[in-house]
């Protein structure tokens, strides 16, 4: 089987082994998590407070996630060993891909969501029981879309540039150190 690192005519034996070696060394993807996860709550501040869109309380547990992804990725910088911090990372990661998929699922009503954060009031219950599931219902409900882009929520493109995140963590960890060794 030919070697998909040294195939082409043009490619020199390490030129693309090295190009890999920077992109997928530990700390580069640690750097790299860190950033898209800036990045996404940045955007998930910014139509918070510029476009006026409050977030549900699952939404705040996304952010929590990118949180860990940031704060394990900057430990793997600062003070662990990179390779440790991607497993941190990456396992920050999949919890934010985890809830963002289980929100979306909400939204698209696959399953109901946590109780308090849906409309879903309870069939034959009397006109009290009714007004008190209503008045703890919070104002921005979980299976409501208040934006998407090309029939993605937020919730949506959150639970995929989570698994993109996982992805980098993983082949970071995977091949950073393996690749750069073959060189």
């Amino acid at each position: 089987m030919a070697d998909p690192l040294n195939s082409g005519p043009q490619s020199g034996p390490s030129t693309l082994r090295q190009e890999l070696s920077v992109i997928l060394a530990p700390r580069n993807g640690l750097v790299i998590c860190a950033l898209v996860s800036a990045t996404l709550l940045t955007g998930a501040f910014l139509f918070e407070h510029v476009g006026g869109m409050a977030p549900c309380s699952l939404c705040i547990w996304q952010r929590w996630a990118h949180l860990g992804v940031i704060a394990a990725a900057a430990s793997g910088l600062l003070l662990i060993p990179p390779r440790f911090a991607l497993l941190l990372t990456l396992a920050a990661a999949l919890t934010s891909f985890g809830v963002a998929g289980y929100h979306a699922g909400v939204e698209w009503q696959l399953w109901d969501g946590p109780a308090g954060c849906t409309a879903s009031l309870a069939a034959g219950a009397s006109a009290a029981d009714l007004v008190d599931q209503l008045l703890a219902t919070p104002v921005v409900r979980c299976d409501d879309v208040p934006w998407s882009l090309f029939g993605l929520s937020m919730a949506g493109w959150n639970a995929l540039f989570s698994l993109d995140i996982s992805a980098v963590a993983l082949l970071s960890f995977i091949l950073g150190d393996r690749v750069a060794r073959r060189i």
